[in-house]
């Protein structure tokens, strides 16, 4: 059995309007199940998947949260250290991908990361399956073009339902959270460099030095 202390864990916030499938996503990712029957959440939770990526051993911790108009009672203390974040709407529901950026800024503002203009974000259109998408109000053009306005942020469109492109998108999701997770790591790294030579670079102080 492989040594906890030997894996990488990372930590996936969802986050995206009540109905969205976000729960749905989660469950038939980890568990291969769906629930045709609507449970909302209350306040968080989280399920992990165990994932080998670039010869690595990864625990992807995925969080679940309440719809968007209530993720934010959470606290900050709820986001920070989160290494990516997945914004979820439905392809047949408007309103659900107008709500996207005030989430996107939200979390943001909540997680507050080290460099916000670098954060991962990836979206995922949900329930493409609906009545074989005739119900569909968001085309894939306009969601590529707003993704395009946060920093070309990747893009999936996935049927909970069906199971259909939910695999590639957590795959994906694992990818961005594993590359911030590095780029953290060379953040602090270089934040102790600079500290430690600060210090070593400072003039003495004129005295006595007992």
């Amino acid at each position: 059995m492989e040594s906890l202390k030997n894996r990488t864990l990372l930590k996936v916030i969802v986050l995206g309007d009540s109905g969205v499938g976000k729960t749905s996503l989660m469950n038939q990712y980890v568990y291969k199940k769906f629930n045709r029957q609507y449970k909302a959440t209350i306040g968080a939770d989280f399920v992990t998947k165990e994932l080998h990526i670039e010869d690595k051993a990864v625990t992807l911790q995925i969080w679940d949260t309440a719809g968007q108009e209530r993720f934010h009672s959470l606290g900050a203390a709820f986001y920070r250290g989160a290494d990516c974040c997945v914004l979820v709407y439905d392809v047949n529901n408007l309103k659900s991908f107008e709500t996207l950026s005030s989430s996107h800024m939200e979390f943001l503002k909540q997680a507050n990361p080290v460099e916000p203009e670098k954060f991962p974000f990836v979206l995922i259109g949900n329930k493409t399956d609906v009545d074989g998408g005739n119900t569909r109000v968001v085309s894939e053009k306009r969601a590529v073009e707003w993704c395009g306005t946060k920093g070309n942020m990747p893009y999936y469109e996935t049927s909970a339902k069906e199971n259909i492109n939910v695999d590639e998108a957590f795959l994906g999701v694992a990818h961005e959270a594993l590359s911030n997770e590095h780029k953290q790591d060379y953040i602090y790294s270089r934040d102790i460099s600079a500290s430690v030579a600060d210090i070593l670079e400072e003039p003495s102080r004129p005295g006595c030095s007992c």
